[in-house]
């Protein structure tokens, strides 16, 4: 499929496995070291390609030969309710890798536009054709674990509070969760413990660049939430906002 917004052109990493090859080296610095960590994402990440390659998403930019963004999604079990909802993006990718039962929605992984590739509208097209996917494979609706871009400038206050707080226009404050607001999308519930990342606090100091020399909680950069240092271990979960579109 074909974008409207030439010269990017919208493919599944079924229709083009060469990009989505070349796709796992070019979003490496756009996530903060520490979050490439997670003690489950291994598990349910490793299962998106070539199961569900048609649900993997990826922009290809024709003048430059290049791969503009890609959106990571994962088929999973959901009754529709809140109750039924999994406990964050961990829990989310566990059941969707466990679950025995057919899949009956889709939700979005990750969504990442290339560094230098920003401020063209790349998000929301992400979130459009991740819609379209999950529309053709018969899985509805799409849901969203969205990581709040700007939580990190508020590490300290609560998630459910920070993803209420508006701007004068009524949008959402943060500009991620905006994205998904402006194309129909509405918060289902947040998330204080949606993915761990337990760690030695030796690997902490190495991705963070700071030393954590006794117990304690420590703001971070980029973090989303305080790290917990405790007999030379830290951990972290970060926070999430489940965000639903209906299709």
């Amino acid at each position: 499929m074909a974008s409207s917004a030439q010269p990017i052109e919208v493919f599944t990493a079924g229709q083009r496995p060469d990009l989505w090859e070349r796709s796992r080296t070019v979003f490496n610095g756009v996530w903060p070291e520490y979050n490439m960590h997670g003690n489950d994402t291994p598990k349910y990440f490793s299962a998106l390609y070539p199961k569900y390659a048609h649900l993997q998403v990826l922009l290809y930019d024709q003048n430059t030969d290049s791969i503009a963004g890609r959106g990571r999604t994962i088929p999973f079990r959901w009754d529709g309710t809140l109750e039924d909802l999994p406990a964050g993006i961990d829990a989310l990718g566990l059941r969707a890798i466990d679950d025995p039962q057919p899949p009956t929605a889709l939700s979005a992984l990750a969504a990442e536009v290339a560094e230098g590739q920003q401020r063209r509208g790349l998000s929301a097209l992400i979130i459009e054709s991740m819609s379209a996917v999950a529309r053709r494979a018969g899985l509805h609706p799409l849901v969203a674990p969205v990581r709040p871009n700007w939580k990190d400038r508020y590490p300290v206050t609560p998630i459910d509070r920070y993803a209420y707080w508006v701007r004068s226009d009524g949008l959402p404050l943060d500009p991620w969760l905006r994205v998904h607001v402006r194309l129909g999308g509405t918060i289902l519930r947040t998330e204080t413990s949606s993915l761990r990342i337990e760690a030695p606090v030796t690997d902490w100091e190495q991705w963070t660049e700071m030393t954590f020399p006794e117990d304690g909680e420590y703001v971070f950069p980029r973090g989303l939430a305080p790290l917990r240092v405790r007999d030379g271990v830290g951990l972290y979960f970060e926070p999430n906002i489940w965000v639903v579109h209906r299709l």
